[in-house]
């Protein structure tokens, strides 16, 4: 090559020059004549050791290992200044092997076992193939939508083999298989699709990858629990009401259309998360009768009416239909509520 080509292609020249001098240089180890084996693919995981093997023996004058247009060795001596590569100490006079420790990406690519053997040159290829466990570099935030709304889920992942991934969806009753790919998508969400969401991620080199979203479904109100209650006079009473929703509910009690506050004329309200109950600790004749539970927050307002009576009396104890006087109270507590909320 000229000096014009080296100025066109410099790495080209540089690559011979290399060449050259190594063939120039002192005997090193010597290398089986016309006999150096190495497997076409060499494959490691990322992090592991890979070791280029070369079969050598007296016959042969030079010997050296090359990546690219880079000498790594020449016989004993190292060019390379990376601290990683280094020359096996079990090397004879029948194989001529190096070893790079922590592999990583850059040093995927073609090695070279280069041997001068009666003033001919022969050489042998191997391309090292670095494979990376697959992990997940990119994912959806959790988060919190209202009903009907339409929701995406991303999940990118990174390795080689290129990784696949998978989505789950965690119930009560275990995890179950939706959709395969980056992607979730859900079309006017419910609440029953609220939850955890797992994205696997997996090339099969080592354990998969697996990340939680966390979707949050906001809901109005709905009264799952209304029962009425027969209590003699005298006697401690309980109207339980039970409501599901997200965010929970706030609860308000109404007889008639007068709300009732915790603490006066002998009752306690009592809440606890989804279920709130009225306490009468000494029922008289003046408390039986309809009660209103209302169940509301920001997505909507819900009631039911309940019935506090004597023991003798017949009554329907899960009447939940609304009357003028409930509908008066949904009309107050939902006054009330968003003034407080406001």
């Amino acid at each position: 090559m000229g000096l014009a080509g080296c100025i066109v292609v410099p790495w080209r020249c540089l690559a011979v020059v290399a060449l050259r001098l190594l063939f120039l240089l002192p005997a090193g180890v010597p290398a089986r004549s016309g006999d150096s084996y190495l497997k076409d693919n060499i494959t490691v995981k990322q992090g592991d050791s890979a070791v280029l093997k070369c079969n050598v023996d007296s016959k042969v004058s030079r010997v050296a290992w090359l990546n690219r247009t880079t000498i790594l060795f020449t016989g004993s001596e190292k060019w390379s200044l990376d601290p990683r590569v280094v020359l096996l100490n079990n090397t004879a006079v029948t194989e001529y092997s190096i070893k790079i420790l922590d592999v990583n990406l850059h040093d995927e690519g073609p090695y070279v076992c280069s041997i001068l053997t009666n003033k001919k040159p022969e050489s042998t290829k191997v391309h090292l193939i670095v494979q990376v466990p697959a992990r997940i570099v990119n994912i959806s935030k959790d988060i919190t939508v209202n009903e009907g709304s339409n929701v995406s889920l991303m999940c990118l992942a990174i390795g080689r083999p290129e990784p696949s991934i998978t989505w789950r969806y965690r119930t009560a009753r275990g995890r179950q298989i939706i959709t395969e790919g980056e992607y979730v998508e859900m079309t006017f969400i419910s609440k029953e699709q609220s939850g955890s969401y797992e994205c696997i991620s997996s090339n099969e080199i080592s354990p998969p990858d697996v990340r939680t979203v966390q979707v949050t479904v906001n809901y109005p109100p709905v009264i799952s629990r209304a029962r009425g209650t027969g209590t003699a006079v005298g006697q401690k009473g309980v109207l339980h009401c039970e409501a599901s929703a997200v965010p929970l509910a706030d609860f308000q009690w109404y007889k008639e259309d007068r709300r009732l506050l915790n603490g006066l004329n002998g009752v306690k309200i009592e809440n606890k998360g989804k279920q709130s109950m009225l306490i009468f600790f000494n029922v008289s004749e003046e408390d039986y009768g309809n009660y209103t539970c209302v169940a509301m927050n920001t997505m909507g307002i819900t009631n039911a009416s309940i019935i506090l009576y004597g023991p003798g009396a017949i009554q329907d104890v899960n009447n939940s239909a609304s009357s003028p006087s409930t509908s008066l109270c949904l009309l107050l507590a939902s006054l009330l509520y968003n003034l407080i909320k406001f």
